[in-house]
């Protein structure tokens, strides 16, 4: 009776639902009563800007690619079959909070829901992949997170130079007394890498921010209380070891020990379509996984934090928290497994942490554990990770401002108040880059930072590299005699040092860089004073060999007139950002090691020019006064689907340094509306 009267209530009840206004910018603002409604909107709302490349992302994180779309994916899904991705997504699902798991499946209802409304909107041979479910977005996370950046972040050095920035800024150093934060992750403009602007309102939630796309919550944002960003730490959540043969299986302890054998297989789709399939058998030493290497040696791989499935959960959660005291609780459970964390609130709190799962290792230093490290002794093997107390962590420092570009903690505050020796000399290396030091100067250097300077810092593309040792350069070369190398100095010497634009010089010194200092600020023979940490941002300097410097920049002269016909052609003829159908003038450069904060990486083009691959993707600047004020872009757009307006249209703007206002009322989003649509739960 009583389950008769509440149908008999409810019958006028509406269907629970999601509202997604869009504004003009292709931002969706999701508004939802509960999680699997805001979820389930925000689904949709990804698979209507991002959809092919969802559907691609999923099935390789399946380990099906290759029987999708062909040979070609063979490696990658032999990776994501060895590594047990699919299978421990679903034990991840399953230990999810029942709450968080409806929402979770209410995500991937969202995107289905999209593609059976649309179907015309995605490219055929892509809908293989319906429907997802929550275990492929677990998935996908699993992959992205532990299997690209903490193990395999050589995928991302092979793309990246320079990494992120972040700034948290306390009242004594705000003009306006209010905490400042500032969010700027570097990443490749493609893939997986690739971020999404969302606004999520509702289950507790007030959220602006973005996540990588294919991700159902946000991995940094800001609330009307607090905010927080990410860059990648000086981590190492992963380890390879070296197993001697015996037998059947490897050497351990001083006698054979057998591998663990499962098996699996993988269905491959030939040229003309047929499947075929190919077995496996999958060796598993106590470590973990026994991967292919470039030798014959047998190679297993260690991942932290994969007994750990609320990566997602605890994303969600920071979101959610309202004061210092919630976001730290959060925190602490420590299910994202890496990545520093930057953060500011409205009661004047900044806080940085050095987070994730970080292995208690036996013995040794940073440069031991980088390598291959023996697999024949449980001397080697470590088994558990360190707590959230023991991790460096800074709160609200006295000089008022926090920083990371990369670095290692030590260099969060300069002078350090984070020493290196009251940690494990696994935990963390020693040095400061270039980009890093760049960050740290123009915070000491403002002692009162209003929120117009904060954006024109974020902007900076003054070359660090160029301050310390311009001057020496030229005065070498003018030294030298040589015609062609006073030739170079001269235009050195006209040089604003940025990389604008129109910076002219900026070509040359860029390329005498890569030719003499690499990616490594500190090594001999360019500098004749290394870095050391107590005079962290005025090391290294002075050139070590004058007369070789001088040499390279003769090189690099030639070379610069005869591939572009002027020695002081301008930064933006050469880099270009060839994007979204437009062929635009550069802004930025890379990080490491010509010290730009403002990072813009760029690769070879086919017309012997440079393009953009990497570099800034979402950034925003907060300031969390009674009422958040904000600036953020997204430089590449929020949309990759075919057709769509919003891909590449806020390129013009990233070229030109301006960022957008971030709409967050109703008002505002009303007033700049581009569609509205709802999701509803009904199927």
């Amino acid at each position: 009776m009583r389950r008769i009267l509440l149908l008999l209530l409810c019958a006028g009840c509406a269907e629970p639902s999601a509202e997604i206004l869009w504004d003009r910018w292709g931002v969706p603002h999701v508004y939802g009563a509960g999680e699997t409604d805001l979820f389930r909107g925000f689904g949709y709302a990804q698979m209507r800007s991002h959809g092919d490349l969802l559907l691609k992302l999923y099935g390789e994180a399946r380990g099906r690619a290759a029987e999708y779309w062909g040979e070609s994916y063979l490696a990658e899904d032999l990776y994501v079959r060895t590594m047990g991705i699919p299978a421990r997504s679903v034990r991840w699902y399953q230990e999810q909070e029942p709450g968080f798991r409806a929402a979770l499946d209410g995500f991937a209802e969202g995107i289905n829901r999209f593609a059976r409304e649309h179907p015309d909107q995605l490219t055929d041979s892509l809908e293989v992949v319906l429907p997802i479910t929550a275990t492929d977005v677990l998935a996908h996370t699993q992959r992205v997170i532990h299997f690209t950046f903490v193990h395999g972040i050589e995928r991302i050095a092979a793309l990246v130079s320079g990494g992120s920035n972040t700034w948290a800024i306390g009242p004594s150093r705000s003009a306006g007394g209010h905490a400042m934060l500032l969010a700027n992750p570097h990443l490749p403009w493609a893939d997986f890498f690739l971020f999404y602007e969302a606004h999520l309102v509702g289950a507790g939630a007030d959220l602006y921010g973005a996540t990588l796309v294919g991700f159902p919550v946000l991995a940094i944002g800001f609330n009307p209380d607090l905010g927080w960003s990410h860059t990648v730490n000086t981590y190492d959540g992963s380890d390879s070891y070296r197993l001697t043969p015996a037998e059947t299986g490897y050497r351990w302890d001083g006698a054979a020990r057998a591998f663990e054998l499962s098996r699996d297989s993988l269905r491959i789709k030939g040229a003309d379509g047929t499947l075929r399939d190919s077995a496996i058998t999958i060796r598993h030493s106590v470590h973990g996984p026994v991967v292919p290497s470039a030798d014959t040696a047998l190679i297993a791989v260690r991942v932290a934090g994969l007994d750990q499935p609320g990566t997602l959960k605890q994303w969600w959660d920071m979101g959610k928290a309202r004061n210092l005291g919630e976001f730290e609780e959060a925190l602490r459970t420590l299910q994202i497994p890496m990545f520093n964390v930057m953060y500011a609130d409205r009661e004047g709190h900044i806080l940085y942490q050095f987070g994730g799962r970080v292995p208690v290792r036996p013995c040794c230093d940073v440069e031991y554990w980088a390598g291959t490290v023996p697999g024949d002794t449980s001397g080697t093997l470590w088994d558990r990770t360190l707590l959230y107390e023991q991790l460096p962590r800074l709160l609200d420092p006295p000089n008022g401002w926090l920083q990371n570009a990369n670095d290692p903690p030590w260099t969060s505050t300069v002078p350090t108040h984070l020493r290196p020796d009251s940690f494990p000399p696994w935990l963390s290396p020693r040095f400061m880059h270039f980009r890093a030091q760049r960050s740290a100067r123009m915070l000491q250097a403002d002692s009162s930072i209003t929120f117009e300077e904060l954006v024109a810092y974020k902007h900076s593309t003054r070359m660090e590299l160029a301050d310390r040792i311009l001057d020496g350069l030229i005065g070498a070369a003018r030294a030298s005699g040589r015609p062609g190398a006073k030739e170079a100095a001269e235009v050195l010497e006209r040089w604003d040092r940025q990389a604008r634009p129109e910076s002219r010089g900026a070509v040359l010194f860029a390329l005498w860089a890569f030719e003499t200092a690499g990616d490594n600020p500190g090594r001999p023979p360019l500098f004749a004073a290394r870095w050391t940490l107590d005079s962290a941002i005025t090391t290294p300097n002075g050139l070590a060999n004058p007369r070789a410097a001088v040499a390279a920049l003769e090189r690099v002269a030639q070379t610069v007139k005869t591939r572009f016909g002027a020695l002081d052609v301008p930064w933006g003829d050469v880099m270009r950002i060839r994007y979204g159908g437009r062929d635009l003038p550069g802004d930025g450069a890379p990080g490491d090691p010509l010290g730009v904060f403002r990072v813009a990486g760029y690769a070879p083009a086919r017309d012997g020019k440079f393009r953009l691959t990497f570099g800034d993707t979402y950034y925003a600047t907060v300031e969390f006064g009674p009422t958040v004020r904000a600036k953020v872009l997204l430089a590449y757009g929020n949309s990759t689907q075919p057709g769509s307006t919003h891909f590449g249209d806020q390129i013009e703007l990233f070229v030109k340094q301006q960022m957008r206002d971030p709409w967050r009322t109703r008002p505002e989003i009303e007033a700049n509306l581009e569609l509205r649509e709802t999701v509803t739960g009904k199927q």
